[in-house]
């Protein structure tokens, strides 16, 4: 066991080319010692000095900039026999004051650095700098010598390549470049709504559900390989709505895809005219059937996907750092879980994307609407809730035996016992199909007049036929407007609201 982070989950990375005999054998040495000390994974780019020095790639996703949705303060979600890694660098980080450093957007790693060691070059590079850190001064002056040390490991750190940092990142155009945007800018309520892509090669169901929901939701969510499972391609669904005038979100999730695969698949949407990008890490493999692929397929997470499109959006580069003559318009979101971590865990993960480049969240469901609140003041603490547009997740339960999975197995969702007694109460299927129906209208209700809030994102679970009631019964406005052509300077607001609506319970 480590001295300072939970046992590595995965074993260390191999070099992708052979040193010599002699630096084999100093490699070795310092794969030993830091083994040791941190679970070390020599995986090139050693981050230590952010994360409280317990390291992030005992993660078993390898994730380096959070936690994901789905672990607790008890277990990580893809092994319970083990304490989620990030789980203990917050409280680590939180123990030590150091929670600002989790947000610095640390970057993807470099395989031909993997495996190879890292105190040659630590020591190459404090030769090469013009300054410090120098070791007389942390007796003589330490407050330069602790800015010079911080400095030294920044540059250490974070590639020419890469860049990340802490600051917030506003977005570098000015008007709507989606209807999804232009219609959160004018300040209304907005819904969006998702419809899961066909198992089939038949685009038809699409089709039926987009003439559904349109006209009553501002953009449909096209879910990508949910649960490591297999089915029609988000952007190929997102094809499919576009052509019938429904604007899509074209969900992206990191699982399975390297990061050139990431950058193609996003620039191919926009070739197709698909803006609206959802950012997600994406479920572990042992959540799919098996199967099950390697396990080690996570290249980059949903923070380094933000960081990286919005960089080819508004610096025009791809990561390599190759020119892109024509950029591309793209609204990007990402995705929140309220109740997966304590509320001052989960408001530090948004503030990070949003400072990546989130420019909407969306949640998981919400049932227990005073944890929400909760949570949304955690953000307004943050001072992100002018930064970004937050729609309220909402899944209408259609059995009780939904709620009584969704309580039990899935990560990041909480329904409080009362409503799972209600729909145990609600009688036959249709009884309980109805208190369902019941439920989300009172949880409508509430979001409607919650500050802070711009809007909800219902998830009806192949349920897509409840959706328009739901909207006509609830009351909630309808989008009012339908395409960029409609959007007429001053009536849409500047990209960024002028302040956040004080949030209370």
């Amino acid at each position: 066991m480590p001295l300072f982070s939970p046992r590595r989950y995965q074993a260390p990375f191999n070099p992708v080319h052979r040193d010599s005999a002699p630096m084999r054998l100093f490699t070795s040495f310092e794969r030993f010692t830091k083994s040791v000390m941190f679970g070390c994974r020599m995986c090139g780019n050693c981050i230590l000095q952010e994360t409280a020095f317990v390291c992030p790639m005992t993660c078993p996703k390898g994730l380096r900039n959070g936690l994901c949705g789905g672990a607790t303060a008890e277990e990580c979600e893809v092994d319970p026999t083990r304490p989620c890694t990030w789980y203990v660098i917050y409280e680590r980080a939180e123990k030590m004051g150091r929670e600002d450093t989790l947000l610095e957007v640390n970057a993807p790693l470099d395989g031909n650095k993997t495996g190879h060691e890292t105190w040659i070059d630590m020591i190459r590079l404090w030769r090469e700098r013009d300054k410090g850190p120098h070791p007389i001064q942390f007796f003589t002056k330490q407050e330069q010598f602790k800015e010079e040390w911080d400095g030294f490991f920044y540059d250490l750190r974070q590639p020419d390549w890469w860049q990340g940092d802490r600051e917030y990142h506003p977005p570098a155009y000015e008007e709507p470049v989606t209807v999804l945007e232009a219609n959160l800018r004018t300040g209304q309520f907005t819904t969006t709504a998702e419809i899961a892509p066909p198992l089939g090669a038949s685009g038809s169901i699409i089709l039926k559900k987009a003439g559904w929901l349109k006209g009553l939701v501002a953009a449909a969510n096209f879910t990508d390989n949910a649960s490591a499972s297999a089915r029609m391609s988000s952007v190929a669904s997102s094809k499919i709505c576009l052509d019938v005038g429904l604007e899509p979100v074209m969900q992206l999730q990191a699982r399975d895809r390297s990061r050139v695969v990431i950058e193609s698949d996003a620039m191919g949407a926009a070739g197709l005219g698909i803006r609206n990008i959802l950012c997600l890490t994406g479920d572990h493999h042992r959540f799919g059937p098996g199967p099950m692929s390697t396990p080690d397929q996570f290249d980059m997470d949903a923070v380094q996907i933000l960081w990286m499109l919005r960089r080819m959006r508004d610096d025009g580069i791809y990561l390599d750092g190759r020119k892109i003559k024509r950029r591309p318009e793209w609204f990007l979101g990402a995705a929140a879980s309220p109740f997966g971590a304590p509320p001052k865990y989960e408001a530090l993960r948004a503030q990070k994307k949003v400072n990546a480049g989130a420019q909407f969240i969306q949640t998981q469901p919400i049932f227990d609407y005073d944890g929400f609140v909760e949570w949304l003041e955690a953000l307004d603490k943050r001072d992100i809730l002018d930064k970004v547009y937050v729609l309220a997740g909402l899944i209408p339960l259609r059995s009780a035996r939904a709620a009584h999975f969704m309580a039990d197995e899935v990560p990041g969702v909480k329904i409080p016992a009362e409503i799972v007694k209600r729909m145990d109460d609600a009688g036959d299927k249709e009884g309980q199909a109805e208190e369902g129906v019941a439920i989300a209208l009172e949880i409508i209700e509430k979001l409607k007049s919650t500050p802070g809030l711009n809007g909800m994102h219902i998830m009806a679970v192949h349920w897509e036929a409840i959706v328009p009631r739901l909207i006509e019964e609830s009351g909630v406005p309808k989008p009012t407007i339908l395409s960029l052509e409609e959007t007429k300077p001053p009536e849409i607001a500047p990209p960024n609201r002028a302040a956040p609506v004080a949030v209370t319970a």
